[in-house]
């Protein structure tokens, strides 16, 4: 048993800019690079094994290869590997959407439904977001805000700034806006419902299609009082912090900001996933030695054991 790093899967979406090529390193040929999914086992755009004996393979082939174990107990009533970890770069706003619940998803898309939590990495000054409405709505108002192009006045509309985090749970209204370069964790879904896209078009010269039956079927439209604190306080100990993101049962994600290093450990209950938001180091265990810079992404099986992450960085760890 093995750490792995990831080569993410691109993404050139019209709305993409070149922040994660210019200063993160990112190797691609697209000219644009919108997301960059960092582990990602999902078919619409699979990670690739860089390193070990699954080296040049798909993350997915490595996890059909090793087995449900290497996901943990937590993780073994999933049909699916359960996370998706990308980066995302908005040099213009992205649409208004929301994600569906399990429920729904399953049934409609047969896919998990997307419970996701942003985190803000860096952000232009006067960056803001949008999340949830601003005041209770029907769904026949809901629809009408849609169809006359109002939709923004009912939205509500939230200026972000560096280290900011959102659980953005299935069915609340949301967009990302411009200037903002986040790290999202999410189900491991790609159900999205566009409710509105600022008229624009696409590579076709045609408008995007909007799914605004499925928009209205599923989201929540009662205001919420989220406001980007850490659902935990930061924690400083000899060397590092830790501070809890978020925990939910969809995944567990933890900020740590590293002066020298921080000992964790990969029992069998979950993998852990380590995103690296800045810095360099190394990922060191008795068996084994990974160097890392920002951006890089590494997967730590379930039941690996101890291990140290070495070095003046900071990183997002996921479990479930």
């Amino acid at each position: 048993m093995e750490m792995i790093k990831l080569k993410p899967a691109y993404k050139d979406y019209l709305w993409g800019g070149t922040k994660l090529k210019d200063i993160y390193g990112m190797k691609t040929d697209l000219d644009i690079v919108a997301e960059a999914w960092e582990l990602s086992a999902h078919p619409d755009g699979p990670a690739t094994v860089e390193n070990g004996s699954y080296a040049g393979k798909l993350f997915t082939e490595y996890l059909q290869g090793m087995g449900k174990a290497v996901w943990g107990k937590n993780a073994q009533h999933f049909e699916q590997f359960p996370i998706l970890i990308k980066f995302i770069d908005a040099k213009q706003a992205l649409s208004i959407q929301v994600h569906p619940d399990d429920e729904y998803a399953l049934r409609v898309e047969h896919e998990y439904g997307k419970n996701e939590m942003w985190y803000i990495v860096d952000c232009e000054p006067g960056s803001f977001l949008y999340y949830g409405v601003n005041q209770n709505l029907t769904k026949e108002e809901f629809r009408a805000h849609i169809e006359n192009d109002t939709i923004l006045d009912v939205l509500n509309k939230v200026e972000v700034k560096k280290g900011d985090c959102f659980f953005i749970k299935s069915g609340t209204i949301h967009a990302i806006g411009a200037g903002c370069l986040i790290c999202e964790i999410q189900q491991n879904s790609n159900s999205t419902y566009r409710v509105y896209d600022f008229d624009r078009v696409g590579v076709d010269g045609k408008p995007r299609e909007l799914h605004i039956q499925k928009a209205v079927d599923v989201s929540q439209l009662t205001p919420s009082a989220k406001n980007g604190e850490p659902e935990g306080k930061k924690e400083s100990f000899d060397g590092y912090s830790d501070t809890l993101l978020a925990a939910s049962e969809y995944f567990t994600t933890n900020e740590y900001e590293v002066e020298k290093e921080v000992a964790l450990r990969a029992d069998e209950t979950s993998f852990q996933s380590i995103i690296i938001l800045h810095g360099e180091g190394k990922v060191v265990s008795e068996k084994q030695t990974l160097d890392f810079k920002m951006g890089d992404s590494i997967f730590v099986p379930a039941g690996f054991g101890d291990f140290k992450v070495i070095g003046k960085c900071s990183f997002i760890k996921t479990n479930l």
